[in-house]
C-alpha cells in the first residue's frame, strides 16, 4: 500500500528510523578517529531485486495455500534474526538458509493444520514471532534431513483476548508484539510492564519462549514473573495449563516451556499478571569514581528491599558514549515507579546507600507524577538506548564489528569475572582486529548477583568480519564460563550460544529435555539444532 510503513528486511526496525547518510558519515568519522584512522567509509545497504534465492521445495496444500507465501521478499525477511551475524550476512546479500515458505496462521487451528502437515511432508517448522532474535534462534538452519523448512510466523495472533480485573490478569495471544499487547491492555488501565530493548519488534511469544528479559532492573526481570498459565500446540496434542497464583503440585509445566525455544511446541496465548499503570515514577543520575566502586553500591541497593525499576550501573567508557558523561566517571541510572504511592522515600534512600559507597547526584532526584524524566543523563541514556539497534546497523555498513553479551554471575564472583573477561576481550579485539574497545554496564541486579552486559567495537577487514567476530565471540563466551558467569541471561541460547549450553546445563537435564521433546514432537521437526541436535 501507498505510503505504508516498512520494515527492514535485512536490519533492525522500520527503514524510515535508519540513520541518514550524514549521520552515519558522522559516525564513521567518529569511529576512525577513536580506533586510531583506517577507511571507516560506508556501503549501501542491498535491494530484495539483487537476492537470488533458491526455489522453494515445499507446496502446501491447498487447505494452507491462502496462509502460506515463498515470495523473496517473505522469505528474505524470515531467513534472519537480528545479530550481529545475521545483519552482516543479510547486508552482503548472503542467505545461507532461507525458509521455503513463511506460513501466517490466522488462529490456533491453523498451527495445529501446520504441524500436521510439516510432520507429514518432513518439514521442519521455525516458530516466528518478530524476528528479533539476537543468538540465531529462527534460522532455518536445519541440516539436510528435512525436505525443507517452514518459518511459522504468529503476527496475527495478536489480540488480548480477555482481561480478569478481579484477579489482574489478561489472557493475550502469542504474536502480539509489544506496542499492540499495551495499546489493547490500556483502556482496561493496566499493562503488563514487560519492555524489553526489542519490546516495538517482538512478540508475547518470543518473550516466553527466550525467557526475556524485561526493563526492570530488579524483582520482575524476566517474563517468567508474569505467567499465569500458558496454551501451547504440540504435534502431539494441545498442551494448556491451570491459572493459578502458585502452585506445589510438582515440577511446573509452564517452565517446561518456558524458555524452550520452539523446540517443544508453539506457544499461542498466556494468561499474564498485569499490573495498573504507573502514576508516580522518580530517577536520580549516581556518579561514581569507578565502575567497581559503583558495583558496591549497587549491591547494597539490590539487598536493600527497595526494588528498584531501574538500577543499570554503566562503566565510564559506556556513560560516555551512552549518557554524554564526559568526567571519566561511572553512571548509575536509578528509578523507581508505583501505581500505588509516590516513590520518593524509595528512591532518597537508595541515593543515602550510594553517598554512603562514594556516589553523588549532581543533577539532583527527578519526581514525576505522569512522564519520567527526559533530561540529563538519565535521559540522555534513554535515547541511546533505544536508538542503538540502528546505530548497529549503520556501524555494519562502515564494515566495522561490533556486538554485545551478557551474563549473570553471583557477587562473590564479579569482580574476577569482570576483570577476566574485559581482559579476554581486549586480547582478542587487539590479536584479531588490531584495535577496538570493550565496555560493560548491568541491565539487571538481584540480591546475590549482578547481570553484567559487554558491548564491543572493533574496525573489520572487508569480507572478514564473519570470522573476526566469532574468534572473539568464542573468546568472550570462554571467559564468561571460565570466571563462573551463564553464557545468557536473557539473550536466549539459539544456534549462537549452543556449543557453551552444552558445556553448562547438566547432563542429566539434558537427557530429560531429549526425551520431553521426543514425547512432544516425536518426528523432530520443531525448529532442529535449537538447544538439542537436529535428529
Amino acid at each position: 500500500m501507498a505510503g505504508e510503513r516498512r520494515r527492514s528486511w535485512w536490519g533492525w526496525g522500520w527503514e524510515d528510523e535508519a540513520l541518514s547518510p550524514d549521520q552515519v558519515s558522522a559516525l564513521g568519522a567518529a569511529v576512525a578517529s577513536r580506533l586510531g584512522g583506517g577507511d571507516v567509509s560506508a556501503r549501501p545497504a542491498p535491494s530484495l531485486a539483487s537476492l537470488d534465492l533458491p526455489p522453494s521445495r515445499l507446496t502446501p496444500p491447498a487447505a494452507l495455500a491462502e496462509i502460506c507465501a515463498s515470495d523473496v521478499e517473505s522469505r528474505a525477511g524470515h531467513t534472519y534474526g537480528k545479530s550481529y551475524r545475521d545483519v552482516v550476512r543479510a547486508f552482503s546479500g548472503v542467505l545461507e538458509h532461507p525458509p521455503d515458505v513463511v506460513a501466517r496462521p490466522r488462529d490456533e487451528a491453523d498451527v495445529v493444520d501446520l504441524l500436521d502437515w510439516c510432520a507429514d511432508a518432513n518439514a521442519a517448522a521455525v516458530p516466528y514471532g518478530a524476528g528479533s532474535s539476537v543468538v540465531g534462534g529462527v534460522e532455518c538452519d536445519v541440516g539436510d534431513t528435512y525436505s525443507g523448512a517452514v518459518s511459522i510466523d504468529l503476527s496475527a495472533l495478536d489480540r488480548v483476548l480477555e482481561v480478569d480485573p478481579l484477579s489482574r490478569a489478561a489472557r493475550i495471544q502469542a504474536g502480539a508484539r509489544g506496542p499492540e499487547l499495551e495499546d489493547q491492555l490500556r483502556p482496561h488501565g493496566c499493562t503488563l510492564r514487560h519492555f524489553p530493548q526489542s519490546f516495538e519488534f517482538s512478540t508475547l511469544g518470543g518473550w516466553l519462549a527466550t525467557r526475556s528479559g524485561g526493563h526492570y532492573a530488579s524483582l520482575y526481570t524476566h517474563i517468567d514473573d508474569f505467567v499465569e498459565a500458558l496454551r501451547v500446540v504440540t504435534p502431539s496434542g494441545v498442551v494448556e495449563t491451570r491459572r493459578l497464583p502458585g502452585s506445589g503440585a510438582g515440577p511446573s509445566p509452564d517452565r517446561m516451556f518456558l524458555g524452550s525455544e520452539g523446540i517443544l511446541g508453539v506457544i499461542t496465548e498466556g494468561w499474564m499478571r498485569v499490573q495498573d499503570r504507573v502514576k508516580f515514577r522518580a530517577s536520580a543520575a549516581v556518579h561514581f569514581s569507578s565502575f567497581v566502586e559503583g558495583a558496591l553500591a549497587v549491591r547494597a541497593v539490590a539487598q536493600s528491599g527497595l526494588y528498584p525499576t531501574n538500577c543499570r550501573l554503566l562503566d565510564p567508557g559506556e556513560a560516555m558514549l551512552s549518557a554524554g558523561v564526559g568526567d571519566g566517571s561511572a553512571l548509575l541510572v536509578l528509578g523507581f515507579e508505583s501505581a500505588d504511592h509516590p516513590v520518593d522515600a524509595w528512591i532518597a534512600r537508595a541515593a543515602e546507600l550510594c553517598a554512603d559507597l562514594g556516589g553523588i547526584v549532581p543533577e539532583g532526584i527527578q519526581t514525576s507524577s505522569s512522564s519520567g524524566s527526559s533530561e540529563g543523563a538519565v535521559g540522555a541514556w534513554r535515547k541511546s538506548f533505544l536508538r542503538a539497534p540502528y546505530g548497529r546497523d549503520a556501524l555494519v555498513s562502515l564494515g566495522c564489528v561490533v556486538d554485545t553479551f551478557e551474563t549473570a554471575v553471583t557477587w562473590d564472583r564479579f569482580e574476577d569475572l569482570h576483570a577476566g573477561v574485559s581482559s579476554a576481550v581486549e586480547k582478542a579485539l587487539q590479536s584479531v582486529c588490531g584495535a577496538g574497545w570493550v565496555t560493560c554496564r548491568f541491565t539487571h541486579v538481584y540480591p546475590d548477583g549482578p547481570a553484567p552486559y559487554f558491548s564491543f567495537l572493533a574496525p573489520g577487514r572487508a569480507g572478514s568480519q564473519l570470522s573476526q567476530w566469532e574468534e572473539i565471540k568464542a573468546a568472550a563466551s570462554d571467559a564468561v564460563l571460565a570466571f563462573g558467569g551463564t553464557i545468557t541471561h536473557h539473550h536466549a541460547v539459539g544456534r549462537d550460544h549452543r556449543r557453551w549450553y552444552d558445556r553448562q546445563r547438566p547432563e542429566g537435564f539434558a537427557r530429560a529435555l531429549a526425551a520431553a521433546k521426543s514425547a512432544l514432537d516425536p518426528a523432530a521437526i520443531l525448529n532442529p539444532g535449537v538447544l538439542l541436535d537436529p535428529r
